[in-house]
C-alpha cells in the first residue's frame, strides 16, 4: 500500500468547502490503496508567521522520506520557495483555487501570493485541481505543465429532490462562509429592487471576515431587507439538508469559485440556480439549470432571481434540468479514486 500524508493547515473540522473536501478524501484513501495520515500545520496559513514556517519545516522533516505529501493549497501556495525547496519527500499539491484570486486582497498581497504559489508549484511532482477551469488557470497563469495536472472534482452525495417551501413566498437559499469572495453585499444590492416580490432568503455560513460581514450588513440595512434575509451561521449537516429540501431557488453571488461545491449540492436536489460565472462556477452548473451573470453584476443577478420568482414554468423546467444533471455528478469515491491514482504515480 502506498504511504502518504495529507498535510492540511488549521482546523480540519471547520465548515468550509475546502475542509469538507479534505475530510471526505482523507476518510476514503485507504479504500483505494493509499495509507494516509492527517498531518496538521499551524492555522495561520495562508499568512504564516516565520515561526509557523519553521514549525512547518520541522513537522515535514520528521515524516519518512518515502511518504508522498498531499499538501492542501491553502498552505502550499503560501510557502516560500526556499521552504518548499527543502522538502525531501515527493509532493502532490491540491489546489482548490489559486490563493491570489481570493477577493478583497490588497494588490501587493495578491502579487506576493501569485509569486509564492507559482514557485511552490514548480516543486510539486503532481498537481490535483478541483475543476478543469482551475487546471487551465494554473497552466496559463502559473506555468504548470498540463502533464502535471489531474482533475478531481468534488464528490456529491445523492439526495432526495427538494420539495420546496410550498408557500406564497419563494424560499431563496445561499450557502457559503461570509467572506469577500462570496459577494453577499452584492446579493443585497441585487435583491433590493425586487422587495415587492414574494421572497425570503436564508444564508448558511460562518462569518469568517469582519469586513465582509460589515459590508453585507450595511447593504442589508441600506435596502431595509432585515425582515427578508436571515443569516443562520454554520449549521449541522442534517439542518443543511432540511434547508435544501425546503428551498425553491438556490443563489450563489460569488466573485470566484474553484468549483462551487454548493452548486453541485443544489443540482443534486433539483434546485434551479442563479449564480455568477466566476471561475469554475460557470461550468459546474449546466446552462439549462442556471441563470448565470458576470461576477458583480447586481442588476443581472437580481433580474435572474426575479424571473424565477415570477415564472413558475421556467422555474420548473430549470428544476428538471438541475435534477437530471445532479444524477450524473461524481461521487466522493470517484474523487478519491482519482487522487489515489495521482499519489501512486508520484510515489513511483
Amino acid at each position: 500500500m502506498t504511504r502518504a500524508a495529507f498535510v492540511i493547515p488549521g482546523d480540519i473540522t471547520l465548515p468550509t468547502g475546502g475542509y469538507g473536501y479534505d475530510r471526505r478524501v482523507l476518510a476514503l484513501l485507504a479504500a483505494h490503496g493509499v495509507a494516509c495520515t492527517h498531518v496538521a500545520l499551524p492555522g495561520s496559513y495562508p499568512a504564516p508567521t516565520p515561526e509557523d514556517l519553521a514549525e512547518t519545516e520541522r513537522i515535514l522533516a520528521a515524516l519518512p522520506d518515502d511518504t508522498v505529501l498531499l499538501i492542501d493549497g491553502l498552505a502550499f501556495g503560501a510557502m516560500p520557495g526556499d521552504v518548499v525547496g527543502r522538502i525531501k519527500q515527493k509532493i502532490v499539491a491540491l489546489v482548490h483555487h489559486p490563493l491570489c484570486l481570493e477577493a478583497g486582497l490588497a494588490p501587493m498581497r495578491a502579487r506576493y501570493l501569485k509569486q509564492t504559489e507559482t514557485m511552490a508549484l514548480v516543486f510539486a511532482q503532481q498537481v490535483v485541481v478541483t475543476s478543469a477551469m482551475t487546471g487551465r488557470i494554473l497552466t496559463a497563469d502559473f506555468g504548470v505543465p498540463d502533464a502535471k495536472i489531474a482533475v478531481a472534482e468534488p464528490g456529491t452525495d445523492r439526495a432526495a429532490r427538494a420539495t420546496g417551501s410550498g408557500g406564497e413566498y419563494a424560499a431563496l437559499l445561499a450557502v457559503g462562509s461570509i467572506v469577500p469572495r462570496k459577494g453577499y453585499d452584492m446579493l443585497m444590492h441585487a435583491l433590493a429592487p425586487y422587495a415587492h416580490l414574494p421572497w425570503s432568503l436564508q444564508i448558511v455560513g460562518a462569518a469568517r471576515d469582519a469586513a465582509a460581514m460589515a459590508a453585507f450588513e450595511a447593504a442589508q440595512d441600506a435596502h431595509r431587507l432585515g425582515d427578508r434575509v436571515t443569516t443562520l451561521g454554520a449549521v449541522s449537516d442534517g439542518d443543511l439538508g432540511r434547508l435544501y429540501a425546503a428551498a425553491d431557488i438556490f443563489v450563489m453571488p460569488s466573485h470566484f469559485e474553484g468549483y462551487g461545491m454548493v452548486l453541485a449540492e443544489a443540482l443534486a436536489r433539483g434546485l434551479p440556480i442563479v449564480c455568477t460565472t466566476g471561475g469554475a462556477a460557470a461550468e459546474t452548473s449546466p446552462d439549462a439549470a442556471a441563470v448565470k451573470v458576470k461576477p458583480g453584476d447586481a442588476i443581472g443577478f437580481g433580474a435572474g432571481v426575479a424571473r424565477l420568482i415570477e415564472d413558475r414554468d421556467v422555474r420548473r423546467n430549470m428544476s428538471d434540468a438541475a435534477w437530471a444533471a445532479g444524477q450524473k455528478l461524481p461521487s466522493w469515491d470517484d474523487t478519491t479514486r482519482a487522487i489515489a491514482a495521482v499519489i501512486k504515480r508520484a510515489s513511483s
